[in-house]
C-alpha cells in the first residue's frame, strides 16, 4: 500500500495518506481531507494540478488525450508534449490529480496552492 505525503509549495506536510494502488488521486486527497484545489473533479478545469515525486525507477507517463490538452491550455505544458502520447517521468512535470492514478510505490505530491 503507497504511502503518499502531500506537500505545499514551501515543502510542509500537509498530510500523509496510505493509498491502494490505481485509486484515483483527487479522491485519495477528497477522502483524506488534503486542501487540493479542485473544482471539476472531471478533467476539464485543471485546478488540480499536482506534481509527483518519488524514489523507484522512472516509468514512461501516459496522461490521456484530455488530460493533455487541459494542461496544455493551461500553459503547463508545451504543444509538442500535449502532442506525444507517453512523457518521460519527470518530478517537474505537471498532472491532474483527477485523472492519475496511485501507483505501486511512495509518492511525494506536490499541490501548489494557487
Amino acid at each position: 500500500m503507497p504511502l503518499l505525503r502531500f506537500v505545499d509549495g514551501e515543502g510542509q506536510l500537509l498530510a500523509e495518506v496510505a493509498a491502494n494502488a490505481g485509486e484515483v488521486l483527487l479522491d485519495v486527497a477528497r477522502l483524506a481531507d488534503v486542501p487540493l484545489h479542485w473544482r471539476c473533479g472531471q478533467g476539464t478545469c485543471g485546478t488540480c494540478k499536482v506534481r509527483i515525486r518519488h524514489d523507484g525507477p522512472a516509468q514512461p507517463v501516459m496522461p490521456s488525450r484530455k488530460e493533455r490538452n487541459v494542461l496544455l491550455r493551461a500553459g503547463l505544458i508545451d504543444p509538442a508534449q500535449a502532442g506525444a502520447e507517453s512523457w518521460p517521468d519527470i518530478s517537474s512535470g505537471w498532472r491532474l490529480a483527477c485523472h492519475l492514478p496511485v501507483g505501486e510505490q511512495d509518492w511525494q505530491v506536490l499541490c501548489p496552492q494557487d
